[in-house]
Protein backbone atom coordinates (compact mmCIF):
# COMPACT_ATOMS: atom_id res chain seq x y z
CA UNK A 1 0.00 0.00 0.00
CA UNK A 2 1.23 3.47 -0.96
CA UNK A 3 -0.37 5.41 2.33
CA UNK A 4 0.02 5.45 5.85
CA UNK A 5 -1.44 6.05 8.96
CA UNK A 6 0.45 7.59 11.75
CA UNK A 7 -0.48 7.72 15.40
CA UNK A 8 1.56 9.60 18.09
CA UNK A 9 1.81 11.88 21.36
CA UNK A 10 4.98 12.93 23.53
CA UNK A 11 4.02 14.93 26.63
CA UNK A 12 6.84 18.00 26.70
CA UNK A 13 7.07 21.28 27.17
CA UNK A 14 5.97 23.43 23.80
CA UNK A 15 6.97 27.24 24.07
CA UNK A 16 4.46 29.29 22.43
CA UNK A 17 1.91 26.53 21.09
CA UNK A 18 -0.24 28.94 19.05
CA UNK A 19 3.01 29.75 16.84
CA UNK A 20 4.02 26.39 16.79
CA UNK A 21 0.37 25.44 15.62
CA UNK A 22 0.82 27.58 13.03
CA UNK A 23 4.08 26.40 11.54
CA UNK A 24 2.83 22.97 12.24
CA UNK A 25 0.08 23.27 10.31
CA UNK A 26 1.59 24.96 7.65
CA UNK A 27 3.97 21.94 7.09
CA UNK A 28 1.66 19.52 6.63
CA UNK A 29 -0.39 21.21 4.39
CA UNK A 30 3.11 21.11 1.97
CA UNK A 31 3.26 17.64 2.77
CA UNK A 32 0.09 16.56 1.96
CA UNK A 33 -0.50 15.10 5.36
CA UNK A 34 -4.12 14.92 6.57
CA UNK A 35 -5.29 14.39 10.24
CA UNK A 36 -5.76 15.77 13.41
CA UNK A 37 -3.37 17.41 15.82
CA UNK A 38 -3.85 18.40 19.22
CA UNK A 39 -1.22 21.21 20.57
CA UNK A 40 -0.55 22.15 24.00
CA UNK A 41 1.90 23.52 26.38
CA UNK A 42 2.01 20.01 27.66
CA UNK A 43 3.14 18.43 24.19
CA UNK A 44 1.66 17.11 21.14
CA UNK A 45 -0.92 14.19 20.36
CA UNK A 46 -2.19 13.35 16.66
CA UNK A 47 -3.18 10.95 13.73
CA UNK A 48 -2.29 11.76 10.07
CA UNK A 49 -2.09 9.87 6.87
CA UNK A 50 -0.05 10.55 3.84
CA UNK A 51 1.83 8.76 1.08
CA UNK A 52 5.01 6.57 2.50
CA UNK A 53 7.17 9.79 1.44
CA UNK A 54 5.13 11.94 3.03
CA UNK A 55 4.60 10.34 6.24
CA UNK A 56 8.60 9.46 6.55
CA UNK A 57 9.26 13.07 5.61
CA UNK A 58 7.04 14.08 8.61
CA UNK A 59 8.88 11.12 11.26
CA UNK A 60 12.33 12.53 10.40
CA UNK A 61 11.41 16.62 10.46
CA UNK A 62 9.81 15.21 13.95
CA UNK A 63 12.53 13.36 15.38
CA UNK A 64 15.15 16.35 14.39
CA UNK A 65 13.60 18.24 16.78
CA UNK A 66 14.77 17.77 19.97
CA UNK A 67 11.25 17.80 21.88
CA UNK A 68 10.61 14.84 19.74
CA UNK A 69 13.53 12.99 18.96
CA UNK A 70 12.29 9.83 20.55
CA UNK A 71 8.41 10.24 19.87
CA UNK A 72 7.44 6.49 19.25
CA UNK A 73 5.14 6.47 15.76
CA UNK A 74 2.55 3.62 15.73
CA UNK A 75 2.41 2.90 11.69
CA UNK A 76 -0.60 1.17 9.64
CA UNK A 77 -0.63 0.92 6.25
CA UNK A 78 -3.74 2.09 4.60
CA UNK A 79 -5.16 2.22 1.10
CA UNK A 80 -5.82 6.21 0.71
CA UNK A 81 -5.75 9.22 3.40
CA UNK A 82 -7.76 8.32 6.80
CA UNK A 83 -9.13 11.73 6.61
CA UNK A 84 -10.49 14.29 4.28
CA UNK A 85 -8.81 17.51 6.20
CA UNK A 86 -5.70 18.77 7.94
CA UNK A 87 -6.57 20.65 11.02
CA UNK A 88 -3.90 21.49 13.93
CA UNK A 89 -5.54 23.09 16.85
CA UNK A 90 -4.45 23.98 20.32
CA UNK A 91 -6.21 23.17 23.13
CA UNK A 92 -5.01 23.35 27.18
CA UNK A 93 -4.63 19.75 27.15
CA UNK A 94 -3.88 17.11 24.36
CA UNK A 95 -5.93 14.43 25.78
CA UNK A 96 -8.62 15.92 28.23
CA UNK A 97 -9.04 14.48 31.54
CA UNK A 98 -9.67 18.11 33.06
CA UNK A 99 -8.14 17.62 36.43
CA UNK A 100 -8.54 20.19 39.37
CA UNK A 101 -4.43 19.44 40.22
CA UNK A 102 -3.30 18.60 36.47
CA UNK A 103 -0.44 15.99 36.59
CA UNK A 104 2.84 15.49 34.52
CA UNK A 105 3.26 12.40 33.26
CA UNK A 106 6.91 12.48 32.85
CA UNK A 107 7.15 12.64 36.56
CA UNK A 108 3.87 10.42 37.55
CA UNK A 109 2.53 7.55 36.01
CA UNK A 110 1.74 3.88 35.96
CA UNK A 111 3.96 1.34 35.52
CA UNK A 112 4.67 0.26 32.01
CA UNK A 113 3.51 -2.90 30.88
CA UNK A 114 4.87 -4.68 27.56
CA UNK A 115 2.20 -6.46 26.04
CA UNK A 116 3.16 -10.21 27.06
CA UNK A 117 3.09 -8.43 30.57
CA UNK A 118 0.11 -7.46 30.29
CA UNK A 119 -1.16 -10.94 28.54
CA UNK A 120 -0.49 -11.95 31.96
CA UNK A 121 -1.85 -9.71 33.92
CA UNK A 122 -5.63 -10.09 31.97
CA UNK A 123 -5.18 -13.67 33.40
CA UNK A 124 -4.85 -12.86 36.61
CA UNK A 125 -7.39 -13.41 38.97
CA UNK A 126 -6.06 -10.69 41.10
CA UNK A 127 -5.63 -8.07 38.81
CA UNK A 128 -8.22 -5.58 37.74
CA UNK A 129 -7.95 -4.86 34.37
CA UNK A 130 -9.51 -1.37 33.43
CA UNK A 131 -10.67 0.16 30.06
CA UNK A 132 -9.71 3.99 29.40
CA UNK A 133 -11.89 4.72 26.73
CA UNK A 134 -15.34 5.85 25.92
CA UNK A 135 -18.45 3.21 26.26
CA UNK A 136 -18.54 3.28 22.57
CA UNK A 137 -15.10 1.91 22.37
CA UNK A 138 -15.24 -0.20 24.57
CA UNK A 139 -18.95 -1.99 23.18
CA UNK A 140 -17.21 -2.90 19.57
CA UNK A 141 -14.04 -4.08 21.10
CA UNK A 142 -12.49 -4.73 24.53
CA UNK A 143 -9.68 -7.12 26.01
CA UNK A 144 -11.51 -10.30 27.58
CA UNK A 145 -12.85 -9.45 31.18
CA UNK A 146 -12.07 -5.98 31.41
CA UNK A 147 -14.26 -3.60 33.28
CA UNK A 148 -16.63 -0.79 31.24
CA UNK A 149 -16.32 2.44 32.50
CA UNK A 150 -20.42 3.65 31.76
CA UNK A 151 -18.70 6.70 30.62
CA UNK A 152 -19.12 8.95 27.62
CA UNK A 153 -16.15 10.95 28.07
CA UNK A 154 -12.90 10.64 29.17
CA UNK A 155 -12.94 13.43 31.83
CA UNK A 156 -15.83 11.89 33.45
CA UNK A 157 -13.46 8.42 34.42
CA UNK A 158 -12.21 10.32 37.48
CA UNK A 159 -15.44 10.36 38.44
CA UNK A 160 -16.62 7.22 37.86
CA UNK A 161 -13.58 5.80 39.82
CA UNK A 162 -14.52 7.49 42.74
CA UNK A 163 -18.00 5.88 42.94
CA UNK A 164 -16.59 2.81 42.47
CA UNK A 165 -13.28 2.77 44.66
CA UNK A 166 -14.05 0.43 47.02
CA UNK A 167 -14.04 -2.43 44.63
CA UNK A 168 -10.35 -1.59 43.24
CA UNK A 169 -8.87 0.44 46.11
CA UNK A 170 -7.01 -3.06 47.37
CA UNK A 171 -6.69 -4.35 44.14
CA UNK A 172 -3.17 -4.59 41.50
CA UNK A 173 -4.61 -2.19 39.02
CA UNK A 174 -3.82 -1.79 35.12
CA UNK A 175 -5.09 -0.18 32.73
CA UNK A 176 -5.19 0.18 28.48
CA UNK A 177 -6.11 2.88 26.17
CA UNK A 178 -6.11 3.12 22.32
CA UNK A 179 -2.11 4.34 22.00
CA UNK A 180 -1.57 4.95 25.23
CA UNK A 181 -2.22 8.96 25.25
CA UNK A 182 -4.83 8.34 28.18
CA UNK A 183 -3.46 5.96 30.41
CA UNK A 184 -0.34 8.03 30.81
CA UNK A 185 -2.50 10.62 33.04
CA UNK A 186 -5.33 8.08 34.45
CA UNK A 187 -2.51 5.66 35.81
CA UNK A 188 -0.80 9.03 37.14
CA UNK A 189 -4.04 10.19 38.52
CA UNK A 190 -4.72 6.43 39.99
CA UNK A 191 -1.71 6.62 42.12
CA UNK A 192 -2.06 10.17 43.25
CA UNK A 193 -5.90 8.82 44.45
CA UNK A 194 -4.19 6.51 47.01
CA UNK A 195 -3.75 3.37 44.79
CA UNK A 196 -0.58 1.90 45.30
CA UNK A 197 0.25 -1.05 42.52
CA UNK A 198 -0.64 0.61 39.16
CA UNK A 199 0.15 -0.57 35.28
CA UNK A 200 -0.46 0.32 32.05
CA UNK A 201 -0.60 -0.94 28.68
CA UNK A 202 2.97 0.43 26.78
CA UNK A 203 1.98 1.71 23.33
CA UNK A 204 -1.32 0.60 23.87
CA UNK A 205 -3.86 -1.23 22.09
CA UNK A 206 -2.02 -0.86 18.85
CA UNK A 207 1.22 -1.94 19.80
CA UNK A 208 -0.25 -4.44 21.74
CA UNK A 209 -1.86 -5.72 18.52
CA UNK A 210 1.50 -5.82 16.53
CA UNK A 211 3.67 -7.57 19.02
CA UNK A 212 4.86 -10.20 17.07
CA UNK A 213 4.41 -12.85 20.05
CA UNK A 214 1.06 -12.01 21.62
CA UNK A 215 -0.63 -11.44 18.30
CA UNK A 216 -3.31 -9.32 19.92
CA UNK A 217 -4.42 -12.42 22.27
CA UNK A 218 -7.48 -12.01 24.13
CA UNK A 219 -8.24 -9.31 22.67
CA UNK A 220 -12.41 -9.29 21.14
CA UNK A 221 -14.21 -7.58 18.65
CA UNK A 222 -12.22 -4.60 16.69
CA UNK A 223 -10.37 -1.14 17.94
CA UNK A 224 -12.04 1.90 17.33
CA UNK A 225 -10.13 4.55 15.92
CA UNK A 226 -10.41 8.44 15.17
CA UNK A 227 -10.39 8.37 11.53
CA UNK A 228 -12.66 6.95 8.43
CA UNK A 229 -11.53 3.85 8.94
CA UNK A 230 -13.81 3.60 11.91
CA UNK A 231 -12.10 0.54 13.42
CA UNK A 232 -9.50 -1.97 12.52
CA UNK A 233 -8.48 -5.18 13.80
CA UNK A 234 -6.46 -6.64 16.66
CA UNK A 235 -6.64 -10.32 17.33
CA UNK A 236 -4.38 -11.71 14.86
CA UNK A 237 -5.43 -15.34 16.36
CA UNK A 238 -8.72 -14.92 16.28
CA UNK A 239 -11.69 -12.41 15.30
CA UNK A 240 -14.39 -12.67 18.04
CA UNK A 241 -17.34 -10.21 16.76
CA UNK A 242 -18.97 -8.88 20.49
CA UNK A 243 -20.40 -5.65 19.13
CA UNK A 244 -24.18 -5.72 18.79
CA UNK A 245 -26.70 -4.51 16.36
CA UNK A 246 -28.56 -1.26 17.96
CA UNK A 247 -32.01 -2.26 17.05
CA UNK A 248 -32.52 -6.36 16.96
CA UNK A 249 -28.82 -7.19 19.12
CA UNK A 250 -27.66 -8.96 16.06
CA UNK A 251 -23.39 -9.33 16.00
CA UNK A 252 -22.29 -6.04 14.11
CA UNK A 253 -19.18 -4.32 13.33
CA UNK A 254 -20.88 -1.09 11.96
CA UNK A 255 -20.61 1.99 13.77
CA UNK A 256 -23.07 5.11 12.27
CA UNK A 257 -24.00 8.62 14.04
CA UNK A 258 -27.60 8.72 14.11
CA UNK A 259 -29.01 10.80 11.56
CA UNK A 260 -30.06 13.52 13.98
CA UNK A 261 -27.44 15.97 14.49
CA UNK A 262 -29.45 16.88 17.54
CA UNK A 263 -28.54 13.31 18.93
CA UNK A 264 -25.49 12.00 16.62
CA UNK A 265 -25.18 8.99 19.07
CA UNK A 266 -22.87 6.35 17.71
CA UNK A 267 -24.35 2.91 17.41
CA UNK A 268 -23.75 0.06 15.75
CA UNK A 269 -26.06 -1.21 12.82
CA UNK A 270 -26.38 -3.19 9.23
CA UNK A 271 -27.24 -1.31 5.93
CA UNK A 272 -30.44 -3.06 5.91
CA UNK A 273 -31.51 -2.04 9.55
CA UNK A 274 -29.80 1.49 8.64
CA UNK A 275 -32.04 1.76 6.36
CA UNK A 276 -35.05 0.36 7.95
CA UNK A 277 -34.96 2.33 11.15
CA UNK A 278 -34.02 5.63 8.92
CA UNK A 279 -30.65 5.90 10.75
CA UNK A 280 -32.19 6.71 14.16
CA UNK A 281 -31.57 5.97 17.43
CA UNK A 282 -35.18 6.51 18.73
CA UNK A 283 -38.77 7.31 17.44
CA UNK A 284 -37.87 10.86 17.96
CA UNK A 285 -34.72 10.96 16.32
CA UNK A 286 -36.10 8.75 13.05
CA UNK A 287 -39.52 11.39 12.59
CA UNK A 288 -36.98 14.15 13.20
CA UNK A 289 -37.30 17.58 10.17
CA UNK A 290 -33.46 17.30 10.44
CA UNK A 291 -32.64 13.42 10.09
CA UNK A 292 -29.60 13.53 7.77
CA UNK A 293 -30.48 10.19 6.61
CA UNK A 294 -34.18 10.97 5.29
CA UNK A 295 -32.52 14.37 3.71
CA UNK A 296 -29.68 12.68 2.16
CA UNK A 297 -31.97 9.83 0.37
CA UNK A 298 -34.81 12.18 -0.36
CA UNK A 299 -37.34 10.71 0.46
CA UNK A 300 -40.98 12.08 0.51
CA UNK A 301 -43.16 11.99 3.91
CA UNK A 302 -44.97 9.02 2.85
CA UNK A 303 -42.01 6.88 2.23
CA UNK A 304 -41.28 7.96 5.77
CA UNK A 305 -44.03 6.79 7.23
CA UNK A 306 -44.23 3.80 4.80
CA UNK A 307 -40.80 2.32 6.64
CA UNK A 308 -41.74 3.65 9.81
CA UNK A 309 -44.98 1.48 9.52
CA UNK A 310 -43.45 -1.41 9.22
CA UNK A 311 -41.69 -0.77 12.30
CA UNK A 312 -45.16 -0.20 14.13
CA UNK A 313 -44.62 3.79 14.42
CA UNK A 314 -46.22 6.41 12.92
CA UNK A 315 -45.64 10.07 11.83
CA UNK A 316 -46.71 12.95 13.86
CA UNK A 317 -50.04 14.77 12.29
CA UNK A 318 -48.68 17.68 10.04
CA UNK A 319 -50.03 21.00 11.75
Amino acid sequence: MDYRVLLYYKYTTIEEPEEFRRQHLAFCKENDLKGRILVSEEGINGTVSGTFEATQQYMDTMHADTRFSDMVFKIDPAEGHAFKKMHVRYRPEIVSLQLEDDLDPNETTGKYLEPKEFRKALVDENTIVIDARNDYEYDLGHFRGAVRPDIKNFRDLPEWIRENKEKFMDKKVVTYCTGGIRCEKFSGWLLKEGFEDVGQLHGGIHTYGTDPEVQGDLWDGKMYVFDERISVPINRKEHVIIGKDWFDGSPCERYVNCGDPKCNRQILTSEENERKYLRGCSHECRISPENRYVKQHHLSREEVAERLAVINEKLPEMA
